[in-house]
């Protein structure tokens, strides 16, 4: 019987052709399967004792057609509807709503639909119902436009900002409810945070660039957190309740980076 052997070049060429197949079924297998999107919700504080939402739906659309009625509106199965106290959420705290897979592509909107248990406590304590209208009873929706690639986590934030979301009505006492948030991935902008002293100045933290004003209201202890913000160069404004006899002051020329966390120095407010 007479015996064959390979020669070194096809030995070779076997080798690289295997070890081809191998990296392209590897690459198929890392970019198989849907992309997992995680929502969370924050808060950019206002000066009450607590603001309580009743959250009920959140939805998201992955199709051009975002009116009411689209098919592309699929619902995110929540861990736990109810009520959420947004002052529990503040200086870079968050909580996780719901998760979903969703195939590679586009998230244009997002609508979060609240229930009728919404509710406001003052400074005094008394608490008072929030009245949400009519027009948004079938939900906030928010514009994301957020590309998604197959087999990547993302977790998009919602910040819901308590201080402009609350209306208090006229003569009639009534306040009312009308959302307004912004979203944005954890993984994009950056943050700044430090801490404002003593807490009897009681103050807030404004962070502005050009025209757009964020605020945070620092804990017990005078931390603060901005996050998930746009890159650039921002002033910081320390403005201390006006009742304590405190000074205000500011910070300007605090830069930030996609990515990173700017830490301030801790600022002491004077009398």
């Amino acid at each position: 019987m007479q015996k064959r052997f390979l020669s070194w070049g096809k030995i070779l060429w076997l080798i690289v052709g295997g070890l081809l197949i191998i990296s392209s079924c590897q690459k198929s297998a890392n970019t198989a399967g849907p992309a997992h999107v995680e929502f969370y919700l924050t808060d950019d504080p206002g000066a009450y004792q607590a603001v309580w939402i009743d959250v009920q739906q959140v939805w998201v659309n992955t199709s051009n057609d975002t009116s009411d009625n689209s098919s592309g509106w699929q619902q995110v199965p929540l861990f736990k509807p109810g009520l959420y106290n947004l002052l529990d959420l503040r200086n870079g705290e968050d909580t996780i709503l719901g998760a979903i897979d969703l195939p590679a592509g586009n998230i244009s909107q997002i609508r979060l639909v609240l229930g009728t248990n919404n509710s406001l406590v003052l400074n005094n304590g008394t608490q008072v119902p929030l009245t949400t209208p009519s027009g948004q009873q079938s939900g906030v929706k928010l514009n994301v436009h957020q590309s998604i690639t197959a087999g990547v986590p993302y977790a998009i934030v919602l910040d819901f900002d308590a201080a402009r979301s609350i209306v208090k009505a006229g003569n009639s006492g009534q306040y009312l409810l009308k959302p307004v948030i912004r979203t944005f991935l954890k993984s994009t902008g950056g943050a700044i945070d430090g801490y404002v002293l003593p807490d009897s100045a009681q103050a807030q933290v404004w962070a502005i660039m050009n025209t757009d004003t964020l605020g945070a209201l620092p804990d017990s202890t005078g931390y603060y957190k901005f996050w998930g913000i746009s890159a650039g160069t921002y002033q910081l404004v320390f403005q201390s309740d006006s009742t304590t006899g405190y000074r205000d002051t500011t910070l300007s020329n605090v830069q930030v980076t996609t990515g990173q966390v700017t830490h301030v120095d801790t600022v002491w407010l004077h009398k």
